[in-house]
């Protein structure tokens, strides 16, 4: 068993971890960019414009999860066959994709358009944040099946680091997005102000655009890989679909809960008022714009370790993963300082009272702190083990350390104990922590390693 990389593997590794990592960040530094500037448009607004939107969009969060969950699992596929080039089979799990996306989003859309009101009553019970969000959310639902036919292309983009293209789409539609915002919300251009709605109508017409200009690029590339026939994408028999439904499954169900986990805190946030709510809303959001990089660490680190694993070379891929853990763990102190030292100036930028402003600033200096083991276990979950196809140990824990613990104690802290917005976070923070303890426990026992493609182990 080799312990030590040849300079080839090394040159391999680095390569591979700034031609994913870094169009995966600025593709996720495009989405988030774009909740920042949603968030601050709609902000100037009112309050309760903000909390409603954030409210309303925690639905497509979940879909959104979930669908990341779906895509993410037949990854752990696709990134092995491409590793291999098996083009024939890599389309077949596509096809997958495809299937599962539209059979999933049609419900979630119709959900989401005709019970709208019951969804808004779960996160406040303060009639003015329900109806805004009502408006935002029945026009907002229409962009989700754009939406998912998007990623689909964009995560397999990733698995065969294919990401130049997909990256300036994006990067077009959300340019798109935001001076339809400025138009729809305000009334600017002749425009007529819509305020939410326009929120919401612009976040549809972009979505349109992009997914109509993402499919445009795969299918009038010459020899895209993803450019399959209508008959190559549906040539996946059943086994093949069972097959990646065991590993799917569990990311799916793991995605799933674990959105919901998030969007049941964030609806505990709302029982300690409007105010909490647009708090949350604005520091979830800076915090994401942070996490960015961890999204490419994270991309990177799937389908680098996932390669060598599918190529049998499992030493290999256990010392291609130390490496991301390692930088995970600079990323962390980075991070945290940078998002303690904006707190003050991302204040400033809102209307809020005193009071408000106050709270916020406290809750930020909370979330700075939980970053650490936060995206400890993201990067370990869904960077290493998952890429090791280690999916259903994955879910357990998720479910374990979100739902079972994470949401109890964010209910118990505001509903029993009346605890206030900063503490609550910091205490819902410690399942986080806890689960970090597990990650790296398994992480350490070499058990998530599974080879789906046929190669003998070659270390």
């Amino acid at each position: 068993m080799t312990t030590v990389l040849t300079q080839q593997e090394n040159k391999t590794f680095y390569r591979q971890l700034i031609t994913i990592g870094v169009p995966v960040l600025i593709q996720q530094l495009i989405v988030v960019g774009l909740n920042l500037v949603d968030t601050i448009m709609v902000g100037k607004i009112s309050e309760n414009a903000l909390a409603a939107v954030g409210a309303a969009n925690q639905v497509y969060f979940m879909y959104s999860v979930v669908m990341f969950g779906i895509f993410s699992g037949a990854a752990v596929y696709t990134v092995q066959y491409w590793g291999v080039r098996d083009l024939k089979n890599l389309r077949k799990i596509l096809g997958i994709d495809y299937v599962m996306c539209i059979a999933i989003t049609v419900p979630v859309v119709v959900i989401a358009f005709f019970a709208s009101p019951f969804l808004m009553t779960l996160f406040t019970d303060d009639a003015e944040v329900i109806s805004l969000g009502v408006k935002y959310m029945r026009i907002a639902c229409f962009s989700y099946l754009f939406s998912g036919m998007t990623f689909s292309v964009s995560y397999n983009s990733r698995a065969l680091i294919m990401l130049k293209i997909p990256t300036v789409i994006n990067g077009v539609a959300i340019i798109i997005n935001i001076f339809l915002n400025y138009c729809l919300i305000y009334g600017n251009f002749g425009f007529p102000e819509l305020g939410v709605e326009g929120a919401a109508i612009a976040t549809l017409t972009a979505r349109i655009i992009e997914c109509i200009a993402m499919f445009s690029y795969v299918y009038l590339s010459k020899d895209h890989p993803l450019g399959a026939k209508f008959s190559e994408f549906m040539s996946f028999g059943r086994e093949m679909y069972k097959n990646v439904m065991k590993t799917g499954v569990p990311v799916i169900f793991n995605e799933g809960l674990w959105a919901l986990s998030v969007s049941m805190v964030f609806a505990a946030y709302g029982r300690i008022g409007p105010s909490a709510l647009a708090i949350v809303q604005v520091a979830n959001t800076i915090t994401e714009v942070m996490q960015t990089a961890y999204a490419g660490v994270s991309n990177a680190s799937a389908v680098i370790v996932g390669q060598s694993i599918g190529q049998g070379k499992v030493e290999q891929a256990y010392i291609y993963s130390k490496r991301i853990l390692n930088l995970t763990w600079v990323l962390n102190i980075l991070m945290t300082l940078l998002l303690i030292s904006v707190r003050q100036p991302i204040a400033e930028i809102y209307d809020f009272n005193e009071s408000t402003t106050s709270l916020l600033m406290s809750s930020m200096f909370v979330f700075a702190i939980a970053i650490t083991p936060k995206m400890l276990d993201y990067v370990i979950v869904c960077g290493i083990l998952r890429a090791g196809g280690d999916t259903l140990y994955c879910m357990v824990l998720d479910v374990a350390f979100n739902m079972l613990m994470q949401v109890p104690l964010a209910y118990l802290s505001v509903l029993v104990f009346d605890l206030p917005l900063p503490v609550v976070i910091g205490v819902v923070a410690v399942s986080d922590l806890l689960k970090a303890v597990f990650c790296y426990k398994r992480y350490f026992s070499k058990k998530w390693v599974n080879i789906f493609t046929d190669v003998e182990v070659k270390e």
